[in-house]
């Protein structure tokens, strides 16, 4: 099982093949809660929101919740990383909930996530690189 950020489904929906065959092929898919979130929030209409909700029963994703460990380590990666990294809340709570789940993490954004100790990032290079 892995976790896999928002950005590697905005890849998939915009036609990336690499995007697609890497969600594919995972044996198990999982995201934060707060990723679930961010994909509804960007659909543009209702068509569009059942086409998400499709993909993410297709690949039988597990939808992890918040938790007060996530929540406390999430808060701690905004007092460390703010400043200095720019880091924001919702990729510190994906972070956080890929390291209390003691998953990868699946993303394209290493930058804002490459300062987590401990985290397990998978970098993922839309164009074949990935």
């Amino acid at each position: 099982m892995a976790i896999f950020d928002t950005d590697i489904f905005v890849w998939h929906f915009r036609g990336v093949p690499e995007a697609t065959d890497l969600l594919d092929q995972a044996q198990s898919v999982a995201i934060s809660i707060v990723t679930y979130m961010e994909l509804l929030q960007g659909a543009r209409n209702k068509r569009e929101v059942q086409i998400i909700r499709q993909l993410l029963r297709d690949l039988n994703t597990s939808v992890l919740p918040l938790s007060e460990n996530i929540g406390y380590r999430a808060a701690i990666y905004i007092e460390d990383y703010a400043l200095s990294h720019g880091i924001r809340v919702v990729d510190a709570i994906i972070a956080a909930t890929a390291i209390e789940y003691d998953l990868p993490l699946y993303s394209s954004n290493v930058k804002h996530f490459r300062m987590i100790p401990g985290l397990d990032l998978r970098l993922f290079q839309p164009g074949g690189a990935g």
